[in-house]
This record gives structure tokens, sequence and C-alpha cells, in this order.
């Protein structure tokens, strides 16, 4: 039998020796249900190809996701939109951004059949919530400043990875400045 208790800090769970083996088959199951998942290709797409969002785009494949579990986060490669930066703890588009920005918005704009996700990141710095608040900021920024460059809002999304994806590991500034970004994964029109 498995009790749940509150307790200090949140709930406590009591569980014998049933209660940890219905555990463990209930991760078991989660895990086989996460398995991945292969698609098929879009027709019509020409060069880019028909993969889905965040399996083909900006950086060495993709989604920053897609890249940390194909080993390949930060490897250096550039899609065709370019991420821009952060300052510490901010959310605000600096000038230099706005012409990646309205170079990012000319490139949608001549392939009206693509959709962009964009990612907000943080540094190591700051609580798990926070930077997952901050990043989702940083990526609706990227988002609405596209948006006053004629960019359809449709054609947008944007996800938070707060400071859980980094490009860089290291415990110094030029570090931290190199994960405060908004990255930008092209996908196929709908």
């Amino acid at each position: 039998m498995i009790r749940i208790q509150p307790g200090r800090g949140g709930l406590r769970i009591n569980a014998g020796a049933a209660g940890v083996t219905a555990m463990a088959l209930m991760l078991v199951f989660a895990i086989a249900g996460c398995s991945s998942k292969t698609t098929k290709p879009t027709e019509g797409l020409g060069a880019e190809g028909g993969a889905g969002l965040g399996e083909k785009g900006t950086g060495a494949g993709g989604s920053s996701l897609t890249d940390l579990q194909k080993g390949t986060l930060g490897g250096g490669e550039q899609g065709p939109l370019h991420d821009i930066h952060f300052g510490y703890n901010d959310y605000t588009i600096e000038p230099q951004d706005g012409s990646v920005l309205k170079d990012n918005a000319q490139w949608l704009t001549a392939h009206p059949a693509s959709h962009v996700q964009i990612e907000g990141h943080c540094d190591e710095r700051g609580s798990e919530e926070y930077n997952m608040a901050l990043g989702a900021k940083r990526a609706q920024a990227a988002k609405d400043y596209l948006v006053t460059l004629g960019v359809p809002a449709s054609r947008l999304s944007t996800i938070s990875y707060g400071k859980e994806l980094p490009l860089c590991t290291e415990h110094d500034e030029s570090c931290w400045s190199r994960n405060r970004r908004a990255h930008f994964v092209v996908g196929p029109g709908a």
C-alpha cells in the first residue's frame, strides 16, 4: 500500500515493497511511452526537406533538445536563421540583435511555408523557475519583434528551456553570455 501524507516541504510517500514495485513498473511504462517516433517527409518543400519542426533548422540539426540528444549542441553549424543574445537578467532586444532579427524576418518573408519555434535560453545562474520564466520572456520578445517586422504570429511559436540546455558549461561570463540566447528552429508550414 502506498500512503501519501503531507509533510514538511511537500508530500511524503510511504511505500512498502509492493508500492516500490508498483512505482518501478509505472516508471518503466512511462519511459516506454516516451520512445521516439519517426515522421513522414512532407511533400513540396523543395531543398529544405520535409522534416518536422525541431528536426531540421538552425544549429547542428534543429532544436536544442534534438541537438543535445544527438550530442551536437553547440556544434557551430548555423542554419538560415541566427541566434540573438541577451544581457544578464534581461530580455531586451539590443540594437545589434535588431539587425539579426531583420535578416531573419527577410528570410521568413522569402519562405512563407516555414514556421519557426523560438527557444528562450538562460545561463546557469538563478533558480530553475526564474530561468524558465526569463527564457519565456526572451523567446516572446524575439517573437514580438519579428511580428512588428511583418512576420505573421501564426508562423511563430515559443518555448523556454531556461538553463537546462547550455551551449557552454564553463563558469565564467564568456560562457554565460553564449547561453543567454533566443534560438530559432525552422520547420515546414502546415
